[in-house]
């Protein structure tokens, strides 16, 4: 994965990643139709006015590279939500990730295998924020600006998965991963994300996972019309929460427009929390909870990242958070086949300590 660290206003992180784009001669397929640009149009609006930092953002990266503001804003606005002409434009839908957290003995831990097809893995950054307001935060992404995933400062993780949604239901709002960016930036903990989420407007149906470092989890179930408030599972050694690709909640499933087209959603679902409520996931104790976290994410326990059947689709990276000491663990490529590497940046900023970095097998 890319790593980029960015500091500074919003307007001038924007630019500083247009200035890189262009060094590097990346450019942006904004094939719209009438559709999408009429859900960017509308969309950015309401991205400018529950938060305009992140617009700023999207105006300095497009005056760098000299790209329309409002159609490159358009085109980040439906990925993710109604990006339909996939021939022509990237990145493709998001459909086969797994994401979940777990609290016990007091620490929590977040897991995500991020499944995509296997041409989006040069695409895929880890990428440090350091905005002159708002949190600093680690978020994962295989686009920019936005992302699936992150931890900020103050151990609160955020991430999101994909629910298909039909088109007609489709509204002007945020997209899933503007979603991610959005808490990461604003919240401190889950409490305060549950707050802010509500009162955003959603573009499509997606699965929001919160989880902090004092071990309050939840999912956010969010179609354009609803939000479904799902907690975690308590068990005698802990709580859990997981999300696939799909609604879990008798309440949210008939919101879900896959038919069945989501990658074994509910098989990787039952692995997680399988996983966790027979004690296998703990069994071994704290010092041993990362390579308990990546066995599961390698498959160890389960069907989770074992697309060898699937053409053209894999998991492109996975991600262990620690949100009590602010640890990154991430692999690229299929976890079978690669090691998780640590990346202490955000956990250095935080409490300004010395570089260091390990290996998980």
């Amino acid at each position: 994965m890319h790593e980029l660290r960015l500091e500074g206003s919003h307007y001038e992180m924007g630019a500083e990643r247009g200035k890189l784009f262009n060094r590097h001669h990346i450019s942006f397929p904004l094939r719209l139709d009438p559709f999408q640009l009429e859900h960017g149009r509308q969309s950015e609006a309401l991205l400018r006015e529950f938060f305009p930092e992140v617009c700023e953002e999207i105006r300095g990266l497009a005056d760098a590279t000299g790209t329309d503001y409002l159609r490159l804003a358009s085109w980040m606005l439906c990925m993710g939500c109604c990006m339909y002409n996939l021939e022509t434009n990237i990145p493709i839908e998001i459909r086969g990730c797994t994401a979940f957290a777990y609290q016990t003995a007091g620490r929590t831990l977040y897991g995500r295998n991020n499944d995509l097809p296997p041409a989006l893995r040069k695409e895929s950054k880890s990428e440090l924020y350091i905005p002159k307001s708002g949190n600093r935060f680690h978020i994962a992404t295989s686009s920019f600006i936005n992302g699936e995933e992150g931890l900020n400062e103050h151990g609160l993780a955020v991430a999101m998965t994909f629910v298909m949604t039909d088109l007609k239901k489709i509204r002007p709002g945020f997209n899933s991963c503007f979603l991610v960016r959005y808490l990461l930036e604003k919240a401190d903990n889950t409490e305060q994300a549950i707050t802010q989420i509500h009162r955003l407007p959603v573009a499509s149906s997606c699965n929001i996972l919160l989880a902090d470092k004092n071990g309050r989890m939840a999912v956010i179930e969010c179609t354009p019309s609803s939000k479904n408030l799902r907690e975690a599972e308590n068990f005698d050694h802990g709580s859990v929460i997981c999300t696939v690709n799909a609604f879990t909640s008798d309440k949210m499933r008939p919101c879900d427009d896959a038919q069945g087209n989501d990658y074994d959603s509910h098989i990787r679902y039952q692995t997680v929390i399988n996983t966790f409520s027979s004690g296998q996931l703990t069994s071994e104790g704290p010092k041993k909870a990362v390579e308990a976290a990546a066995k599961l994410l390698k498959g160890g326990y389960g069907f989770l990242c074992q697309y060898d059947d699937c053409p053209d689709f894999e998991t492109v990276w996975s991600s262990i958070f620690d949100l009590n000491s602010l640890a990154v663990y991430h692999t690229e490529g299929d976890p079978r086949k690669t090691s998780f590497v640590r990346d202490n940046r955000l956990r250095n900023l935080k409490f300004n300590l010395p570089s260091a970095g390990s290996v998980v097998p």
